[in-house]
């Protein structure tokens, strides 16, 4: 194998098209660079990102005892709006969660698939909408801690869908949307706490993917089931490796996974 090692979200670099690299513990790989060549992948075993033990991964990339531990891990991570740091309650280590929490948070619009409200630390833009494959984005506001972020995402998600559907998106199946209406429409939603920090004014980000062929119908490989998968990589969107024969294969659902990779 020409790469071993355990599966991580691809770390990215914005660009036209975004890069894309694998990070493994002592090497890493850019994946456009492999576009148009024949990818073979091996699951060997798995290693939780957290304890590093061979153990089933639960979600997350996390062993199930993990999961229900670590402070990288609390339901506010999924839930902003279950955020406690800024009233001082911790849920499982309140100096993590003061770091993590109290700082910049964006709201913002993304069209993946359909147009979806979502949340993000403000030094996460625009990882966060590369990592949903949005070809378009839009920030609504800018508030100083994820509780605030969490309860507007609650409740503009009563006006506009909060989940990408995946399948539109790898197939492209996307229409363009004029988000800066979208933003005005819902700006008579907002919670009155985040009124102030409304970002007027600003314009749509425009990102850029390196498909070379969209499939025309998913199939995604599971690769604890298919242990040994070989393809032609002609495309990565989101978190997805898009393969000639429409297979997909989802990096960051795999997390955890320690994997051998080989090119030819």
């Amino acid at each position: 194998m020409q790469y071993e090692g355990v599966l991580q979200k691809m770390q990215t670099e914005i660009g036209s098209p975004i890069q894309y690299y694998l990070v493994f513990f002592n090497d890493f790989l850019n994946v456009n660079q492999i576009l148009n060549k024949t990818l073979s992948l091996e699951y060997i075993k798995t290693q939780c990102l957290n304890c590093s033990k061979n153990k089933p991964i639960y979600r997350q990339g996390f062993c199930k005892s993990c999961f229900f531990e670590t402070p990288s891990a609390g339901d506010w991570i999924m839930r902003p709006e279950l955020s406690t740091a800024h009233l001082g309650i911790e849920d499982r280590d309140l100096e993590f969660e003061k770091k993590a929490q109290l700082q910049p948070h964006i709201v913002y619009l993304a069209n993946s698939s359909n147009i979806k409200v979502g949340v993000t630390r403000k030094g996460q833009v625009p990882t966060r909408w590369i990592d949903q494959g949005a070809h378009e984005a839009i920030e609504i506001v800018e508030v100083p801690n994820r509780y605030l972020a969490g309860i507007t995402e609650v409740a503009l998600k009563n006006h506009v869908a909060d989940k990408t559907n995946w399948r539109k998106m790898l197939t492209n199946t996307v229409t363009e949307e004029n988000l800066v209406d979208w933003r005005d429409n819902l700006k008579k939603y907002l919670p009155e706490e985040v009124i102030e920090y409304y970002i007027v004014n600003n314009q749509e980000t425009h990102l850029e993917f390196p498909v070379l062929q969209y499939p025309e119908k998913v199939k995604s490989l599971n690769l604890t089931k298919t242990p040994n998968y070989a393809g032609k990589l002609v495309g990565i969107k989101g978190q997805y490796l898009i393969f000639e024969d429409n297979t997909v294969f989802n990096i960051r659902a795999n997390e955890g996974l320690y994997v051998g990779l080989s090119i030819s």
